[in-house]
């Protein structure tokens, strides 16, 4: 599992300069997978969302797009003027990458259809994915990306990286939403 995590994600992973973090973020997504009953094979089909329509996009291409999202936002940011904040481009990368994790644990595969599973009942992937990331040893920094880059994180303090990668998750999912409900214009 874990050479296939890190195949699925080598252009993201290779940005990482920390070896350490690097590792410790294939290895939360390795423990999720694991976790989550998932195989090798099944890591393409998980949607990336079980609230709307995702128009075939999944998990993985979700995790990416937001991940890539967030760099080019910091990069537009530090590229136009100087911020009053650094982005720690390496915890930008490894929360970008493990903020929706915890939807291995939330979502199951039953007879063909993905569902929210047990587990995801009792905890949204915010919080599942903070308490694996907490496991795994990563700083309190990348938790709070995880844990308030949602409605859970609404008010609460956050990282710089926290806010950019929130950002970039909806922007890839409200256009979905709005699709799925006769309000994106196209």
């Amino acid at each position: 599992m874990k050479a296939a995590m890190e195949k699925l994600f080598a252009v993201q992973l290779a940005k990482i300069e920390d070896n350490d973090l690097r590792e410790k973020v294939v290895s939360v997504w390795v423990t999720a997978a694991r976790d989550g009953g998932w195989t090798e094979e099944q890591l393409t089909e998980i949607p990336f969302t079980l609230l709307t329509e995702t128009h075939g996009v999944n998990l993985i291409q979700h995790t990416i797009a937001v991940t890539e999202g967030a760099i080019g936002l910091a990069n537009a940011i530090e590229d136009t003027y100087e911020p009053p904040f650094k982005v720690h481009m390496d915890w930008l990368v490894a929360g970008g990458l493990l903020h929706d994790v915890g939807k291995l644990l939330e979502i199951e595969h039953n007879d063909g259809n993905h569902q929210k599973s047990y587990s995801g009942k009792c905890a949204r992937h915010p919080i599942s994915g903070a308490i694996l990331a907490a496991k795994a040893g990563l700083p309190e920094e990348i938790i709070n990306m995880i844990g308030c880059h949602a409605k859970e994180g609404e008010g609460r303090p956050q990282r710089v990286e926290t806010v950019l990668i929130h950002q970039a998750d909806f922007a890839t999912f409200n256009p979905m939403v709005m699709l799925s409900k006769g309000l994106l214009i196209i």
